[in-house]
This record gives structure tokens, C-alpha cells and sequence, in this order.
């Protein structure tokens, strides 16, 4: 029973050094451009508001001028 604990706590330990090894190798770096980012854009906005009004209510607005 022995010998099988000593060779998993050996695999064990070399996996984790192993590991532990790799991860020093990697190195990540975000860094900012050195130009702006520029985004052109050719966009056209048409838009057309209508609006109905009820017959009584553009008389109403007429006679009432004062309300606005």
C-alpha cells in the first residue's frame, strides 16, 4: 500500500511543479493604441411626422390661441 501512495504523491507533486512552472511562462499584457480609433460612418436620417387632428379639436385651437 505503501509503494502506491509514494507514486501518487510523487505524480502528484510533479503535476504541481509542473504546472506551477508553465504558468511563470505566460505573460499577458493589454496596452492602449497609439492613434484614436476612428469610425466613419456614412448614415443618412430622413424621418416625417404627421399628425391628424380631429376637426373640432383644430377649431378649439383656433379659437383658443391663449391655451399654448
Amino acid at each position: 500500500m505503501k509503494p502506491l501512495f509514494l507514486k501518487n504523491l510523487f505524480l502528484f507533486t510533479s503535476m504541481a511543479m509542473g504546472i506551477s512552472i508553465l504558468t511563470g511562462c505566460i505573460r499577458l499584457e493589454v496596452a492602449t493604441p497609439d492613434k484614436p480609433i476612428n469610425i466613419n460612418m456614412n448614415v443618412k436620417i430622413e424621418h416625417e411626422i404627421n399628425v391628424k387632428i380631429d376637426r373640432q379639436v383644430e377649431d378649439l385651437l383656433k379659437n383658443n390661441s391663449a391655451i399654448f
